[in-house]
């Protein structure tokens, strides 16, 4: 059967220390304690080191894994000669804990991997990815065996696909699938020629993160991370794939059950309006990161559309749902406000003072119900605008 820490990272501990908490506090305290412990739980940090040779995209590779173009403002530098000269962390836009280094090149006459290393210091790093522009050279042979004698994981990116793909375009007999194929291979084989057994390539175009092997690359790492570090990269991953939009949903969907529990737990709290104020903040502090997780947001979407040479406006147009006008707005508690079932949850929360112990155990029931049940039809809806904005897109870039 399965437990209550199967579920969610609050244990019981936690939730009785909540409840402890809240019972001394006034209404406003209560409900902003709850909102800031919600925010607490996604501070798990993720450090990604990119490194590879000078004018390898490395930085644009940086600032496409963020959701930025290249002359957005907190992007990495570009430049045709080396402008990254010691590590260089950049912030994700939306989750902060998610760092991106763009790391010095390597590839110089005096380059030694295992100085390199603890001059990026390598420690820090959930795992490393190597970027090469053409064919992988010694230095990135190197540098691989001396991160797989610390224990680190790393991955071969070949970059700069699409400039490769317009170049084999101008031949007779042009097949997409045989020089991708052409291209990967090629670039295996000359890591096996120097040293490394059994390579992997993932051809990615820093332009089109979308396009190529990028759904293959964020499979792997999200494979070979440590199970609590893996919706932290979900999360953060630009939302530019089909793919990834379902991976999204269903990282989001494992919550619900958690801040429902939470609900459940605020509910046994004999505070007459302390259930309905805080299952409010739940939600309302649920919906806003579904919002941003998926792009959804305000600043998002114009960032998109501007990529794309879409006015918003025609984007907005397929947002079905009433919570992205929530959320820019500030609407969102009102909109909540409308749901019927919050009546009959304020209806089961003043049995409390009538029948104690029945009342408590009524009203934990349905506080529990009523968040699961919104969130799961929120987070619905939202995925369903996401894809059907990707889609139209997409469907304008073709």
């Amino acid at each position: 059967m399965a437990t209550f820490t199967d579920f969610c990272e609050i244990t019981q501990v936690d939730l009785e220390d909540i409840k402890d908490s809240i019972s001394t506090q006034d209404l406003p305290s209560a409900v902003n304690m709850i909102r800031e412990y919600l925010k607490e739980q996604d501070l798990i940090e993720l450090n990604i080191g990119v490194t590879g040779e000078s004018g390898s995209g490395k930085s644009t590779f940086v600032n496409a894994f963020r959701g930025l173009g290249d002359e957005e403002e907190g992007s990495a530098k570009i430049g045709v000669v080396e402008t990254t000269t010691e590590p260089g962390v950049y912030l994700h836009p939306k989750y902060e804990n998610v760092k991106v280094w763009d790391l010095p090149g390597i590839g110089t006459p005096n380059f030694k991997a295992d100085e390199y290393l603890k001059l990026v210091q390598f420690e820090r790093y959930d795992f490393f990815i190597i970027i090469g522009s053409d064919r992988f050279r010694e230095c990135h042979t190197q540098l691989a065996k001396e991160i797989m004698k610390m224990k680190k994981t790393f991955y071969f990116v070949r970059s700069k696909i699409d400039m490769s793909i317009e170049a084999e375009k101008r031949k007779k007999n042009f097949d997409l699938k045989k020089t991708l194929n052409t291209i990967r291979e090629d670039c295996e084989n000359g890591l096996r020629k120097i040293g490394i057994e059994d390579p992997v390539v993932f051809l990615i175009s820093g332009w089109e993160l979308g396009k190529y092997d990028f759904n293959a690359l964020q499979e792997r790492m999200e494979k070979e991370l440590p199970q609590h570090k893996r919706r932290v990269l979900i999360l953060a991953l630009p939302n530019i794939t089909l793919e990834i939009n379902e991976k999204k949903k269903k990282a989001l969907k494992k919550d619900i059950t958690k801040v429902a529990i939470l609900s459940a737990c605020v509910a046994a709290v004999p505070i007459p309006g302390l259930s309905i104020a805080v299952d409010l903040a739940i939600i309302a502090v649920e919906i806003e990161k579904y919002s941003n997780a998926f792009g959804l947001d305000k600043q998002s979407l114009k960032k998109v559309c501007k990529r794309y040479g879409k006015r918003i406006e025609t984007v907005e147009v397929l947002i079905k749902s009433a919570w992205y006008k929530g959320i820019f707005t500030g609407s969102i508690i009102a909109i909540l406000k409308q749901v019927s079932f919050l009546i009959t949850e304020e209806a089961v929360e003043s049995i409390v003072s009538f029948v104690p112990f029945l009342g408590t155990v009524a009203a934990g029931a349905m506080s529990f119900w009523a968040v699961s049940t919104m969130l799961k039809s929120a987070l619905n809806e939202i995925a369903e605008d996401a894809r059907n904005v990707l889609m139209g897109l997409v469907e304008t870039k073709v």
